[in-house]
């Protein structure tokens, strides 16, 4: 009776773990075939979708050759530099104002690349200043006075309209964000967070760190953020930090500004010279100025980045990578500049916009207060003029969680619904319990034979 017992133990535990293979086999193929696993409820944000202001239209419909630029004015009037009474007129019709300047925007552009052309100074940089439909060249305390004089000359080459300043401080990357980030290359700071649709991943700066790099939330390495998989620098300055648990988790489309809290970004969109914005850093926090220039060109000593927002914003080291935004609406990420928080400065950003598009990724936006997908926000003109810039602000704030993706151990990523972990411990499971019965058969037939044995030879 008790050996029967026993075989029927056995032939039901063999067939549980077959069962328990079958099962587990079918839940990988079903985690597989349900990749990419992004959140239905995770809403996403293109530059596509937003919507340009009256001067980008304007601009892009009169031509580079009878434009110089736009931007916002102290009332929240959009101008635009135009070459021609006929422009003007347009200007006018589609509800901007217009400003008669000397030089077009090919004029300004042909000026840039003959610098660019130059020989490489470190701790030299240009912009278009559409304001003064001018080119402005900075030069730091580095710059010698030979090679001060050398780009003196040509500048002056190129006309009238390029002006020659001397700036205080020396134009660096912001090594040492909202949130700080640490790993071997330095200390930076989180820019926003965007995904390709299967995984999620930290955009900030490029300069940060080359591909490999591990990320930490710690001093003491032991909160895993992620490992840099992707970017650029020099040239642009834009990299792709890769969450260790492949998910952002709860609160991925806020941005941190202090004391807890964050503000909600909503959209992605190019900035406007005028537009007020904002930077958040883990050295310096919130800070706020105005878009002094776009493509601007920085010699760092590093390399030399184009493409740059230029702004009056201060930053600090440390504050590289962080996020510079408005109204909820991102639109760069903290690469340089010089000066400090105490006396006022120049910052660069690279243009978020440029970089989802180069990384092929997209913004995760936070949702509506209902729990919808929130609209992508406007380009900052709209028509009939934006808001004065003094009247702009960051964005609907909301409580900010840490740096930290969701949990990232092998127990919780072999728990995870949504890969095949669950599949995979269950086809273990019933692995081990074949090899035990297995196991616990061969050794009562050893103990069987072994009675045997000694019952017949004594």
């Amino acid at each position: 009776m008790r050996h029967a017992r026993r075989r029927v133990v056995r032939r039901v535990t063999r067939l549980a773990a077959v069962g328990g293979l079958l099962l587990g086999a079918t839940m990988v193929t079903h985690a597989v075939a349900g990749e990419p696993g992004a959140p239905a409820a995770v809403p996403f944000s293109t530059a596509e979708e937003t919507t340009p202001g009256p001067g980008a239209v304007v601009v892009a419909e009169l031509g580079t050759s009878r434009t110089a630029g736009s931007w916002i004015a102290g009332d929240g009037a959009t101008v635009v530099a135009v070459t021609d009474e006929e422009a003007a007129a347009e200007v006018r019709r589609a509800g901007a104002e217009p400003k008669l300047v000397r030089h077009s925007m090919d004029d300004l552009k042909s000026a840039t690349k003959k610098l660019s052309s130059a020989t490489r100074v470190p701790g030299t940089a240009w912009a278009m200043d559409y304001r003064s439909n001018q080119v402005v060249v900075r030069g730091d305390s580095t710059v010698s006075a030979d090679d001060w004089s050398g780009l003196t000359e040509v500048a002056d080459g190129i006309g009238d309209f390029v002006r020659m300043e001397r700036s205080g401080g020396v134009f660096t990357i912001r090594v040492n964000g909202a949130q700080p980030i640490l790993s071997a290359a330095g200390r930076c700071s989180a820019g926003f967070n965007v995904t390709d649709g299967k995984r999620d991943f930290v955009l900030t700066a490029g300069h940060c760190g080359p591909e490999g790099s591990v990320w930490f939330a710690d001093d003491r390495a032991r909160q895993e953020v992620g490992t840099t998989v992707a970017g650029s620098f020099p040239g642009d300055d834009y990299s792709l930090i890769r969450y260790a648990g492949g998910r952002a988790g709860e609160g991925a489309g806020v941005v941190a500004v202090g004391d807890g809290k964050g503000v909600r970004i909503t959209g992605v969109a190019d900035p406007t010279v005028g537009q007020r914005v904002f930077r958040s850093g883990s050295t310096s926090g919130l800070r706020d100025g105005e878009v002094t220039a776009l493509n601007a060109t920085v010699n760092y000593p590093e390399g030399t980045v184009s493409g740059l927002i230029e702004s009056n914003v201060c930053a600090e080291p440390g504050d590289s990578g962080g996020p510079m935004f408005s109204e909820g609406v991102a639109l760069g990420v903290t690469s340089g500049g010089s000066g400090d928080c105490r006396t006022g400065g120049t910052t660069y950003f690279q243009p978020v916009t440029k970089a989802l598009a180069r990384l092929g990724v997209r913004l995760v936006v936070a949702p509506e207060e209902d729990g919808g997908a929130a609209a992508p926000s406007p380009a900052p003109s709209r028509t009939g003029g934006a808001a004065a810039p003094d009247a702009a602000s960051p964005g609907s704030s909301t409580a900010v969680r840490g740096i930290l993706p969701e949990p990232s151990t092998l127990l919780s990523r072999l728990a995870d619904p949504r890969s095949v972990g669950p599949g995979l411990l269950v086809i273990g499971g019933s692995l081990a319990a074949l090899v035990a019965s297995r196991w616990i058969r061969a050794e009562q037939d050893r103990k069987a034979y072994r009675r045997q044995y000694s019952a017949t030879w004594g």
